[in-house]
């Protein structure tokens, strides 16, 4: 063997290895939550620069089969980002509203400019010492971030990190870290049958004081025809029973119902609907999670035409406020504080301050301050309704 076929051997072992890596560092960017198109391009595109490298060093295969073949193969991966980039575009042209899209930065207690809501007089609650940690839903974090700003000391609390006082981990993890000693008071719908079931296991007591209500409620694209819905029909969908919109007094076409993750307030809520009807399996979109492959995910609300989704209130309307999504009516009852507080819309309910067991000496003040007048003047003043234990 000439000393340049060792030398192109080696030359090409090390830009096999470089390629490759470039590969394994694309499985690090799915594991890390980055574009599973991409990551997956990155690994195809290893492998076939890979191949033409070891193609290459062989002396046997003509340079023109090499270079069609190179040709094919950039070509291919051209073809597949532009077809990738032209359903992306498509797909942004819809509306979606999910858990998670807000950017709570912007109801940080204390911060400039801050959404968070305040009061019109001193507040008669002043904490000091050891601070009650605070979590919960996404929805419910401009209300507990002004209960801090009225109550807390001035200081900076931001919105996101592990070790922040005044947190949004969503429904699901904030139970979860309240179990687990983590927070010493979540807001939040009350627990789902599994979460109650883990409580158990865990041997803690969940202590629920409702603090506010809300209206849980049902959207469609602005252009769709249906204006409202019976709470039977949302059963009727949400089992598989009704399938096309002309049914429910629409045009022809397939409903899309969409739902959230297990465990989240809002599908939480939606179980408590379905009553005694059995919740069909959701629609679904791919996606990565770490190195253990590929999972389903239930797919959060898209706007399109066929499509209807589920939230609350005042984060679809405050915190979201989407213009081109249009909530439905229930029972004929349109959801608005004056329904929710009269208690005409069928789908209201308490949301709570939720507590297991905390040492924390202030959090009872807290607890007992928000039910007080300034506690529910700021629950009305965020865009909730107060609880009718607390009026």
């Amino acid at each position: 063997m000439s000393w340049s076929i060792v030398v192109r051997l080696i030359v090409g072992g090390l830009a096999v290895m470089v390629i490759g890596l470039v590969g394994f560092v694309g499985l690090i960017m799915t594991s890390l939550g980055g574009s599973l198109f991409y990551s997956v391009f990155i690994g195809v595109a290893a492998i076939g620069l890979s191949l033409l490298v070891i193609a290459r060093l062989i002396p046997k295969i003509p340079l023109k089969g090499l270079r069609i073949a190179s040709g094919l193969f950039a070509a291919g991966l051209l073809i597949s980002v532009a077809v990738h980039e032209g359903l992306q575009a498509y797909e942004n042209r819809f509306a979606v509203v999910k858990e998670g899209q807000v950017d709570l930065r912007a109801y940080e207690p204390f911060a400039e400019g801050t959404k968070a809501a305040k009061l019109h007089e001193r507040s008669k609650l002043s904490l000091s010492g050891e601070l009650p940690r605070l979590d919960g839903a996404t929805a419910l974090y401009p209300l507990y971030a002004a209960f801090a700003q009225a109550a807390y000391p001035a200081g900076t609390y931001p919105a996101y990190g592990g070790d922040t006082l005044i947190t949004s981990s969503g429904t699901a993890t904030a139970y979860e870290r309240l179990m687990d000693g983590e927070a010493d008071m979540i807001f939040a719908a009350a627990p789902s049958e599994q979460q109650l079931a883990m409580a158990k296991r865990k041997g803690v007591e969940l202590e629920l004081t409702p603090v506010g209500r809300e209206a849980f409620v049902f959207f469609v694209q602005a252009d769709n025809p249906v204006k409202g819905l019976k709470l039977a029909d949302i059963r009727r969908i949400y089992s598989g029973e009704v399938t096309n919109w002309q049914e429910v007094g629409g045009k022809n076409a397939a409903i899309r119902a969409f739902q959230r993750p297990e465990n989240s307030g809002s599908q939480t809520m939606l179980q408590r609907v379905m009553k005694d009807y059995r919740l069909m399996t959701p629609p679904k979109e791919t996606v990565a999670e770490a190195m253990a492959g590929i999972i389903e995910q239930t797919a959060d609300y898209r706007n399109y035409s066929i499509a209807l989704g589920f939230s609350f209130l005042f984060y679809a309307t405050q915190m979201v406020g989407n213009g081109e999504i249009r909530l439905l009516e229930v029972d004929g009852v349109e959801p608005n504080r004056d329904t929710i507080a009269s208690g005409a819309y069928p789908l209201a309910a308490d949301f709570y301050a939720v507590m297991a067991g905390t040492s924390n000496p202030n959090a009872r003040a807290l607890l007992d301050w928000i039910r007080s007048k300034q506690g529910q003047e700021l629950v009305e003043a965020t865009g909730y309704t107060r609880t009718a234990e607390a009026r």
